[in-house]
């Protein structure tokens, strides 16, 4: 049952950032609903405890190209199939898929973009189709006038290439450079349907006072990265962005503090507001509890979602298009990548979030199995995207696999 609860464009961006973030940031593509905006603590709160869902049914994991990995099972919703369809990548974390039908998959510890056609199913040969990179963490796709853009986070800087789903490449055009460096180094860029680039950047601590006004927010830009502006602060590390369909909402996966206790505070999924500061270093959710005696947590932005402490919510994805079952549409699955200093340790998996018009209500577990009873792990999904046929591509960055889900109708 599911628990229901709680430059110039080369020329000074993080300056530009700064004065944006006085003047109060940028507007995001719309509005939040009146009932989310207007709420006073989180919309739903849940640990592991209450996402845990007794209807998961073990899986065996199919290997049909023959990786070699074999042995496995996960626990997934009854009919739901998984197998492997991509192995021996460096790191694989978030994923895109081009107008084509490939898939194309940031792997952060190759510094390589690689490129799979995707038919039938299964994956083809991956082509390297960008090498060379600093642990690049995202891709993203923009349709300009003047043809495709390939997008790709790395820690430094957001660069984009000419792209044709056939061919190679064009040369590299840095469009955001000088990003901090070091800390949380992953680089989210996405794109909203108002055409504007949207970019994660994380802090470079677990508390303490940021010097670098894009530390641990969410930033807009135009598409040639220009006119950079802070929309939101207090995002510890924001890694996952994804927009809604059919609202335009940004939401985001946020890797709150470390140290604070087994169960506080929780990480957070949650929709990204114009001129919000969600609290970070200052004040801790779900309601805003100053970290220190006398902090001022007056104005903090409630998240929409708290999760279970310490699980690591990394990317995320909106379930819509064709071959998406009625049951699962406009739900949201989130990969936990679960924790690293946790005892017990948060178990990675894949979490479903219920939204019933537009609004979330309920969280329940979705794929498990990657850690065993003493908290070893085989496993550790990373990223989430919906195949063209409404199967679901997950990376994992330990094991260094693609996996296939197809949830059972």
């Amino acid at each position: 049952m599911i628990q229901m609860a709680r430059d110039a464009r080369h020329a000074l961006p993080r300056i530009v950032a700064f004065i944006a973030l006085l003047l109060g940031g940028a507007a995001v593509a719309c509005a939040a609903p009146p009932s989310i905006a207007a709420r006073q603590g989180p919309a739903l709160l849940v640990d592991d405890a209450e996402t845990a869902n007794p209807e998961l049914v073990a899986v065996e994991v199919a290997d049909p190209n023959g990786f070699g990995v074999t042995g496995h099972t996960l626990l997934a919703p009854p009919g739901t199939t998984i197998s492997v369809v991509g192995a021996q990548l460096g790191g694989p974390r978030f994923m895109a898929f081009d107008s084509a039908g490939n898939l194309l998959v940031a792997a952060q510890g190759d510094g390589i973009v690689y490129r799979y056609p995707y038919a039938n199913g299964n994956l083809g040969q991956p082509e390297a189709l960008i090498t060379g990179l600093n642990q690049p963490a995202s891709v993203a796709f923009f349709h300009a006038g003047d043809g495709e853009y390939l997008y790709v986070g790395e820690e430094q800087q957001i660069s984009r290439y000419r792209y044709d789903p056939a061919g190679p490449v064009g040369e590299q055009d840095v469009v955001i450079p000088n990003l901090p460096v070091s800390g949380h180094h992953t680089r989210t860029v996405a794109f909203g349907p108002d055409g504007m680039l949207y970019l994660a950047v994380g802090s470079s601590c677990n508390i303490c006072q940021e010097t670098e006004p894009l530390r641990a927010t969410v930033s807009r830009a135009n598409a040639d990265g220009r006119d950079l502006q802070v929309i939101a602060t207090g995002l510890r590390n924001a890694v996952g962005l994804a927009f809604q369909p059919g609202t335009g909402l940004l939401w985001a996966t946020v890797n709150e503090r470390d140290n604070q206790g087994n169960e506080i505070p929780p990480d957070l999924v949650t929709i990204v507001q114009q001129g919000a500061n969600y609290g970070w270093p200052n004040c801790l959710p779900p309601d805003a509890t100053p970290q220190e005696p006398g902090a001022d947590c007056a104005n903090i932005t409630p998240p929409t979602i708290g999760i279970q402490a310490h699980s690591a919510p990394l990317g995320l994805a909106f379930l819509t298009g064709h071959g998406v079952s009625a049951a699962l549409d406009g739900d949201l699955i989130v990969a936990q990548h679960g924790s690293w200093n946790r005892q017990p340790p948060a178990a990675p998996k894949l979490l479903r979030i219920d939204f019933q018009h537009g609004e979330p209500v309920a969280a329940r577990d979705f794929v498990t199995g990657w850690q065993d009873a003493s908290g070893d792990r085989w496993g550790r999904p990373a990223g989430v995207v919906v195949a063209p046929d409404g199967s679901l591509i997950v990376s994992d960055d330990q094991a260094g696999l693609l996996y296939r889900i197809v949830p059972g109708s």
